[in-house]
């Protein structure tokens, strides 16, 4: 049988499809491209937004128009999150909620013999124990490699749906990883990035008291590779923890460390658990360490509440910090979520205006900090040619950096010189002996 994926969403969805087709491939089945004429299409959805849910019902829709008599399988947030909704959908054959992914395998081979309409979707409740997948062994990129590590977020924040979309924080089994680890090092990977729903609630569960004894014990594992954090939340560390941290070498010095505002009022609206003082407490750890150190970050702009001076306190918090990237969201109200029903929800075109001041302010900052970098040596991991046949690869600090080079290189490890700001990232130069 033919089986065809499509992925939307975030890295953990990208690691749960990649365990997916391995399972069908193992099983006997091809895997063929979203594309292309498949007996089964098997859509891997989100729901953190009303526009994901959108995008989901839209793919759904798409891939049954390829082959009409194929079977579609819906999984992921949204089918956890809708699944009556998405089960009146035209075309589809099987929902399965985001605790059933492992299963899909057999319930789309019972399909083939009974024909029915399945819907499987366990509680909220019943989303309490960590459901391995198995050891994967590949992924599509050649270079870097997520490996899940995590499941579930008790945080709770007033706009997030997630929490009962993935269940009770549940982490995976600290053997399992560095047994995962290793093998996709063998298969030559230079990067893990170790993802999750979310990461710094690693080992709650297990009695680690936190992600370190994980980072410890993949550090020590043999090979020239590097280890990435695709995040931690301040709601669960602090600039102790932090510092726990930075004496691991193949630890990568960036941290996607999300603020979502700079204004202590919004952030208790938000039900955030830190405070602007909080937060930047731990970015001077990070910069006292390295004052080069990448810190990434979320930011969301026209919370329900949130006043001109607010607004203000997130445009400070980037001059403050030295981002070297910030993503920026405009709030939308989702479905469920205790924000909502928030009194004081902002206006579309004050929305607006607000994200185009601060993509202008991150932007700035970016700048700032590739200034910084100016001559400084990096050791960057090679990836793709771009268009303009360059080598492009990240620097540890995460940096996107260009660079002549031959295909040869690609995979590999070379310290860089950064020269100058250039597209997304810098133009560089390698630096021999």
């Amino acid at each position: 049988m033919k089986i065809a994926f499509h992925t939307l969403g975030c890295k953990v969805n990208q690691y749960e499809t990649e365990a997916m087709k391995e399972q069908f491939a193992a099983a006997g089945h091809q895997i063929v491209g979203e594309e292309n004429f498949a007996d089964a299409y098997v859509i891997n959805t989100c729901t953190v937004t009303n526009l994901a849910d959108r995008k989901s019902r839209q793919y759904i829709r798409k891939m049954k128009k390829v082959n009409p008599d194929s079977i579609v399988a819906v999984t992921g947030c949204y089918a956890q999150i809708s699944p009556d909704e998405v089960s009146k959908i035209e075309g589809v054959n099987i929902v399965a909620g985001t605790g059933e992914k492992q299963n899909l395998l057999q319930y789309i081979e019972g399909y083939l013999l009974e024909e029915e309409t399945q819907c499987h979707v366990k509680a909220y409740e019943e989303l309490d124990k960590y459901q391995s997948s198995g050891i994967i062994t590949s992924m599509e990129s050649r270079t870097r490699a997520y490996i899940k590590i995590q499941e579930g977020c008790n945080r709770f924040c007033s706009y997030c749906i997630i929490p009962y979309a993935r269940g009770k924080v549940r982490s995976r089994d600290l053997a399992e990883i560095a047994e995962e680890a290793r093998g996709l090092i063998a298969k030559g990977f230079k990067e893990l990035i170790l993802t999750g729903i979310n990461t710094a609630l690693y080992g709650e569960d297990l009695g680690y008291g936190g992600i370190e004894p994980l980072i410890a014990e993949l550090n020590a594992l043999p090979g020239d590779f590097r280890i990435r954090l695709s995040s931690l939340e301040p709601t669960v560390i602090n600039a102790q923890y932090v510092k726990s941290l930075l004496k691991y070498e193949k630890l990568c010095p960036h941290l996607h460390l999300s603020i979502q505002s700079g204004a202590d009022h919004v952030l208790g609206l938000m039900n955030r658990r830190y405070d602007r003082s909080f937060y930047l407490d731990i970015v001077r750890v990070l910069k006292g360490f390295d004052p080069l150190y990448g810190i990434t970050t979320d930011i969301i702009v026209g919370f329900p509440g949130e006043t001109e001076e607010d607004f203000a306190d997130s445009l400070r918090v980037i001059d403050e910090v030295g981002f070297c990237k910030v993503h920026i969201f405009k709030y939308s109200p989702r479905k469920g979520t205790k924000a909502a029903a928030l009194a004081g929800q902002i206006a579309g075109e004050v929305k607006n205006s607000r994200s185009k001041a601060l993509i202008e302010k991150a932007a700035e900052d970016a700048r700032r900090f590739f200034a910084l970098c100016k001559d400084a040596q990096r050791r960057v991991l090679f990836e793709e040619i771009s268009e303009d046949g360059l080598l492009t690869g990240y620097t540890d600090n995460y940096i996107k950096v260009y660079v002549p080079g031959e295909s040869e290189m690609l995979n590999q490890f070379y310290n860089v010189r950064l020269l100058k700001e250039y597209k997304d990232g810098m133009k560089g130069e390698i630096v021999y002996g």
